[in-house]
């Protein structure tokens, strides 16, 4: 029945609930998905936020000590020699600390080294420690310069065996590793004596204390067998250890200048030369002690060009070597006397070198100037000489020298 005049009230129709669509439904649960990994993720912040601080507060701990550490307390009990090995940092060196005994925990020692800046400029090498003391006194200990042993510096030019002059004695490779070898150790001072030293650079193995092959046999054939080993020590700096044996001490010394060596080229060095390795050390010894950096190479043309005319080199810094003593002339008596070593006498080069030999002499024994010179005199005194080719120049280069007051 319709209802045109109003008489009946309406009921509101009853409509059937529409069924969702497959759009509303996927939006749906991308809404949902959306939120899921909202709340992961702030999970997952607040997680690492905590893994982070925490991280950071137990890193400020043990450095700071807060977190606590194990350290010794008084005088300690024994002196020892420790090593700072090249490469070691700051952590491995406190590492090593407490493996030896010297300080009770590697953290006593950071935490002290964190207000010492020296401690960023510990040198490789040896140092006298002391057992069982705290990690501030180690600190303190080991950025002291005093308790660094076993420097040894060798300079080019050095000899195996001292040189005087006068009342002046000038130390010589086996003195200068007699007195790195020293070392104090609870109020004891020890050292390898000179002696002891010399009889092993006389009689040891050469091969046993690392002479590098190509030299063995020139050095082993050597009329002194007391300057074996001369020539064969490359000047630079060099770390011993205190309390080692004479042996020791060669073997270490030796194989590190071999290395030294072969960095400046050797053996290969000598290929263009025509002469073996030996033969160019040899040179590049004559020119060390003969002339001053500026002539290296003139000198060593002068001595190529004298041995290709066979004629004597007639250098009087083998005569001195005989004498072990520096001086820039020498006397008719002294060049008059025979041996091995006396150039005045004998045609060719000295039987081992007489010297320790610079990278720099070295290159200038497989490379010299190309000239004729066959003499040279120092002739200005800082050291500088005049060159020739025939001797009347030479004799007016003397006269220069002279009046120069070179000599």
């Amino acid at each position: 029945m319709t209802d045109d005049l109003g008489l009946f009230e309406e009921r509101p129709s009853r409509e059937r609930p529409r069924r969702p669509t497959a759009a509303s439904v996927a939006a749906r649960k991308a809404k949902q998905q959306r939120k899921k990994r909202r709340n992961r993720l702030a999970v997952f912040g607040i997680v690492v936020a905590l893994l982070i601080g925490g991280g950071v507060w137990w890193g400020f701990t043990q450095l700071s000590g807060l977190g606590g550490y194990d350290d010794f307390t008084g005088a300690g009990e024994r002196d020892v020699v420790f090593e700072v090995k090249g490469g070691d940092s700051t952590g491995a060196i406190a590492s090593r600390l407490a493996e030896d005994g010297i300080i009770a925990s590697s953290k006593a020692f950071l935490a002290a080294a964190q207000d010492e800046a020296k401690v960023r400029s510990i040198q490789p090498g040896y140092y006298v420690m002391r057992t069982k003391i705290s990690g501030e006194a180690a600190v303190q200990k080991i950025v002291t310069p005093a308790s660094k042993v076993g420097n040894l510096q060798i300079k080019a030019g050095t000899q195996l065996h001292d040189l005087t002059n006068g009342t002046t004695v000038t130390p010589g490779v086996i003195s200068l590793l007699s007195a790195a070898s020293c070392a104090t150790l609870d109020g004891k001072k020890s050292c390898v004596p000179v002696e002891e030293l010399a009889k092993v650079a006389e009689t040891g193995d050469l091969k046993a204390l690392g002479v590098p092959e190509w030299a063995v046999p020139d050095a082993s054939r050597a009329p002194e067998p007391a300057r074996r080993l001369e020539g064969l020590i490359a000047p630079d700096v060099y770390d011993v250890k205190p309390g080692s044996t004479a042996e020791e001490l060669w073997t270490k010394l030796v194989t590190e200048s071999s290395a030294r060596l072969q960095s400046y080229g050797m053996p290969k060095l000598a290929e263009t030369t025509g002469l073996t390795p030996y033969q160019v050390l040899v040179i590049g010894s004559l020119i060390q002690r003969e002339a001053i950096a500026a002539d290296f190479e003139k000198v060593s043309r002068v001595t190529y060009n004298r041995l290709a005319k066979a004629m004597k080199l007639e250098y009087d810094s083998t005569i001195n070597y005989v004498l072990d003593r520096p001086a820039i002339t020498t006397k008719p008596e002294d060049r008059a006397k025979a041996g091995p070593y006396n150039t005045y006498e004998n045609t060719g080069l000295t039987p081992t070198p007489i010297a320790a030999v610079s990278k720099e002499a070295l290159a200038a024994a497989a490379k010299p100037v190309d000239a004729t010179w066959l003499f040279f005199v120092k002739c200005e005194k800082n050291g500088l000489s005049c060159f020739a080719d025939t001797n009347d120049q030479h004799e007016a280069n003397i006269k220069k020298a002279k009046a120069n007051g070179a000599y």
